[in-house]
């Protein structure tokens, strides 16, 4: 998008990253990793090492600030716009009614959606460190379906009515289908 802030584009009269954090709007604590603007009240906000690493060193930045006894989390991209509470909460019943490390949506297609993900906190760390491992301990730009790898993966289906929660933003087409798509 140009250089553009993606996270902070608005869709639907909201920047993208205030709708993702408003889908998990009961969690705590709520994490932020990047370059964020303004957050709602009690959002962490925390950097990747180095700045732009890539979403797995992201993932590694965030666990470092989880609670002790946290024991699920939600990972999940900036620009999700359509993500939804309903959508989130069906990753999680999912996870929670399976013996899985991680529940994530899956498309049309079969393609894993990682960045829209609800994982067993434990189980993520040993994915981040078994990455850093096989890359001479660093995740900098480690691909995210790295995390995947050797883990119980709970594959979820979009039953749901409406669009996709996994749809992200990458082009000004991409905000220009969200933004009609939240009317």
């Amino acid at each position: 998008m140009g250089g553009v802030d993606k996270p902070g584009r608005a869709v639907g009269g909201r920047p993208m990253l205030h709708r993702v954090l408003a889908a998990v709007a009961d969690a705590a604590p709520r994490i932020v990793v990047g370059p964020a603007g303004p957050v709602p009240d009690g959002v962490r906000v925390t950097r990747e090492d180095p700045p732009g690493g890539g979403p797995v060193a992201a993932t590694a930045a965030g666990l470092a600030l989880l609670d002790p006894g946290t024991n699920v989390v939600a990972l999940l991209a900036a620009d999700l716009p359509l993500l939804t509470p309903a959508a989130v909460a069906d990753l999680r019943r999912a996870l929670d009614e399976s013996a899985a490390d991680v529940a994530c949506y899956v498309d049309g297609d079969g393609r894993r959606q990682q960045l829209c993900a609800v994982w067993r906190v434990a189980a993520l760390r040993v994915a981040v460190d078994r990455l850093a491992a096989e890359r001479g301990g660093t995740v900098d730009g480690a691909p995210v379906r790295g995390l995947l790898a050797g883990t119980a993966v709970r594959e979820v289906s979009w039953s749901g009515s409406g669009p996709p929660p996994w749809f992200d933003c990458d082009t000004d087409e991409d905000v220009r289908r969200a933004e009609e798509w939240t009317r």
